[in-house]
């Protein structure tokens, strides 16, 4: 249950325009800093990590 989920922002994350909020992330979650009811990545253990790691090396397309 996500409600129950500790969730933590990046410092980067500061709010001051649109483009600076971006993801809030707990364990094996990832969710939309800007709709924190909204939907929720539910990643396996271990999966969220590989996921992280695919996108610091450009792996997925925009």
């Amino acid at each position: 249950m996500t409600d129950q989920a500790t969730w933590r922002k990046s410092s980067r994350s500061n709010g001051q325009d649109e483009t600076s909020d971006c993801v809030e992330l707990a364990p094996g979650k990832v969710r939309d800093s800007k709709n924190q009811s909204g939907p929720v990545l539910d990643f396996e253990p271990g999966a969220l990590g590989s996921f992280l790691a695919g996108l610091k090396a450009g792996r997925f397309a925009r």
